[in-house]
């Protein structure tokens, strides 16, 4: 089968030595072999995460761990403040109101970034800090949106309300502090910017978070972090875990590690600068509004003429290159480009070449070769439009 060029908001390309991985000889999951893999798994994550507390790896996809958060951590009754930015923070809304959080909606308009000197004024409009929870997405794939964490971490922290982050997009493809800036709950997954296999979500708590998941009266029994902070000490996790995909976890952080974390960061938003240049040179109008930019999903609309179904088809059917169309509201209105995974330099110009051939034979209007002209400007460092 021919390998398909994936540029997804994820699941991503993962490269050869992940994927030979996955085919290692199963371990006892009660061992020591086992053990020790857990364990570089959580060495590895803890300096991405920004914290030297327990970080607790788990068998579920990302929106299992942002379950696991709400569940250990927020109880039936508790006042929530969601700060979405698109669909998947409304997601993480709806597991809060599901697990009976009374969540009230902070609106962001789609394509920005929550605004922090707008949620200091909801803030202070609760004097009374009846606000338990605030849920944060700190890079939303839906909207091609980055928040500033940095600069949301003062306002929240003198709130004092607990903090929940969807980082699930956003942690190993841009900094985070979490014990410096202070957030309580951080969720990440294995199949973005680390470049694995689906299958596994990483949480980690901070101290206060622990104490209130000892007393939180949400009913959990597979996503019981207590059960697992518990097991991980003994080098186990409590349930039987997707050993394959930890292998291919194990190999792809040690490929991270090896490029660097400074230089796997600066990559993603190389990649999406050049993107970003390329599609506007070709008629496209960043989705995503200047300072909110997300450094692994680009998010555009297409020039008038172009009908996103159709193009996104043709890109997959006769070039193998696959790339993301809108959900919920914006479906069929926007391309998404993800720029993680085992991608390079060539293989995006190859994307990009193949969209201006698409765009061409569905009858766009597009001169042949601007937008390959703008990402190697790019790449070659000679312009800054669609950088920021």
């Amino acid at each position: 089968m021919p390998r398909e060029l994936l540029f997804l908001p994820g699941p991503v390309s993962v490269a050869q030595p992940v994927t030979e991985a996955l085919a290692q000889p199963l371990i006892d999951h009660r061992g020591p072999e086992f053990a020790g893999l857990l364990r570089r798994i959580t060495e590895a994550l803890r300096p991405l995460f920004g914290t030297r507390g327990d970080v607790i790896v788990l068998g579920s996809s990302g929106t299992g761990g942002l379950e696991t958060a709400i569940a250990n951590v927020l109880s039936p009754g508790d006042r929530v403040l969601s700060c979405g930015v698109g669909f998947f923070g409304d997601r993480f809304a709806t597991i809060a109101e599901n697990y009976g959080c009374a969540v009230e909606r902070f609106e962001t308009a789609l394509g920005s970034s929550v605004d922090a000197l707008a949620l200091e004024r909801r803030l202070r409009d609760d004097p009374r800090r009846e606000i338990v929870g605030i849920l944060l997405t700190h890079n939303e794939t839906s909207t091609g949106v980055a928040n500033d964490m940095a600069a949301l971490a003062g306002v929240l922290r003198e709130h004092g309300a607990l903090t929940l982050v969807d980082s699930i997009s956003g942690i190993g493809a841009s900094d985070f502090r979490m014990d410096e800036w202070g957030y309580d709950a951080v969720v990440t997954a294995s199949q973005k910017a680390f470049a694995a296999p689906p299958g596994v979500s990483m949480i980690a708590l901070s101290e206060r978070a622990w104490q209130r998941a000892a007393n939180v009266r949400s009913s959990r029994f597979y996503f019981d972090l207590n059960a697992a902070r518990t097991a991980a000490r003994q080098g186990q996790m409590p349930w039987t875990p997707p050993i394959p995909i930890l292998f291919a976890l194990d190999a792809a952080l040690q490929r991270y590690h090896a490029e660097g974390a400074p230089h796997a960061q600066a990559r993603h938003a190389r990649y999406a600068g050049a993107v970003r240049s390329a599609l506007e040179r070709m008629g496209f109008t960043m989705f995503s509004q200047v300072g909110a930019h997300s450094p692994t999903v680009v998010a555009a609309s297409p020039p008038e003429d172009v009908e996103v179904g159709a193009l996104l088809q043709r890109l997959r059917e006769r070039y193998g290159v696959v790339l993301s169309g809108g959900q919920g509201t914006l479906a069929r209105k926007i391309v998404r480009f993800g720029t993680m995974g085992d991608v390079g330099e060539k293989d995006i110009l190859a994307a990009i070449a193949a969209m201006e051939l698409a765009l061409l034979e569905t009858g766009a209007r597009v001169v042949p070769g601007v937008g390959c002209a703008a990402a190697i400007e790019a790449f070659s460092g000679r312009v800054t439009s669609g950088v920021a």
